[in-house]
Formats: structure tokens, sequence, C-alpha cells
């Protein structure tokens, strides 16, 4: 479970998500997360590592665009992993988020 910085500059900040969100790595990466938004004017998140999402994954990605709108912080969720898409899909929440997702052809179809 980590969270990389991919990139910091002037307020626009570029995060990956690697491993699981689940309800055992949520808590760290919502206290990680959360310092990001304290100077963030503008945040990425890169969910292309995400292996495993699950309810607990899913209220923190909410929990992240209130904070971010409640903060006028653009916050985009990117590169949006397997996982990350059934789930998403699954509650119908994609356009909650208004981020594109981009299906990979690679995955197995189900």
């Amino acid at each position: 479970m980590a969270i990389e910085v991919k990139q910091q500059k002037k307020g626009v900040i570029h995060l990956a998500i690697q491993d699981e969100m689940t309800i055992y790595s949520v808590l760290e990466h919502k206290g990680q997360l959360s310092n990001y938004l304290k100077s963030a004017k503008e945040m990425h998140i890169d969910l292309a590592q995400v292996t495993e999402i699950d309810s607990a994954g899913l209220q923190l990605l909410l929990f992240l665009k209130q904070e971010a709108v409640s903060r006028g912080i653009a916050l985009s969720l990117t590169q949006h992993s397997e996982a990350v898409v059934e789930v998403l899909e699954l509650l119908n929440l994609s356009k909650h988020f208004g981020d594109p997702i981009v299906i990979s052809a690679d995955w197995k179809s189900s």
C-alpha cells in the first residue's frame, strides 16, 4: 500500500495510489490524502495500480470529492484500474466524479 507523489508544483499535485483501497488500508490513505488537500489547489489521483477496492475505498473517494468541492480544489481521478471501474459502474457513480473513464482492451470480459 503506497501513495506516490508523481509531481508537485505550484499547488498542483499528481498522486498515484498503489495496491488496494480496502478497509485494511483506507485509514492510512485518508490521512495521507487529507494532508495533500490542505495545500493543493488542483489534485490528480492516478488509480491505475489499484488492485482491489471495497466500500471503504469507495467512501474514501467520495470523501475526497466532497472535501475538494468544499475547499474549491479541482480533483480528478485518472487512469482508473479495472477494479475501480467495476465498482463505479456497478453503483452507477461514474458520473458523480465526472472524470472520463478509459476501458482497456486488455481487461478480461466478464
